[in-house]
């Protein structure tokens, strides 16, 4: 029998790293980028800036408020799960021309819809989910309205058409 050993390379030239699989670096750059752009929806969905609407307390003050000044009430059905809500806050209430003419005119209250409290208003206007815009006259009689998700042209033309 031989016991010589095979011809192998000195230790000094062999390279003691596997070199990476360029697959492996494409899976990672592609897993690395979408877990951005994910982050940046998922925060572009529910980012909400503050609007500086002047919101009734509740619905009972809003209606002493609009007998008071004589003005109508415009209820915003919302809630915090509601992304279609969330889109409006960002595109519709952030607006300074919505802020301005809301303010000027209107009584506006905002109205949770997953609050229990906020069942009895729920049931007169038959809501049965959120977004849902109303404009009342000062004793909460329904004058027009909106379900779902409305643009700042279409609110704006709902709040023109109702006073």
């Amino acid at each position: 029998m031989n016991d010589t050993l095979p011809d192998l390379p000195p230790v000094e030239t062999m390279d003691p790293r596997p070199q990476p699989k360029p697959l492996f670096h494409f899976w990672r750059c592609f897993w690395l980028t979408f877990l951005v752009v994910s982050l940046g929806y998922a925060w572009h969905c529910f980012y909400v800036p503050a609007n500086e609407i002047a919101w009734a307390k509740d619905y009972a003050s809003a209606k002493q408020q609009a007998a008071k000044t004589d003005k109508p009430i415009l209820l915003y059905f919302t809630a915090n799960w509601c992304v279609p809500c969330r889109v409006m806050k960002r595109q519709v209430w952030a607006d300074s021309q919505v802020k301005e003419l809301v303010n000027a005119e209107f009584v506006p209250v905002a109205i949770d819809v997953g609050d229990p409290e906020n069942a009895e208003v729920m049931a007169a206007y038959a809501i049965q989910g959120p977004p849902v815009t109303i404009v009342c006259d000062s004793q909460g009689e329904v004058l027009d309205w909106r379900a779902g998700r409305i643009s700042q042209p279409v609110f704006l033309e709902l709040l023109d058409s109702s006073h």
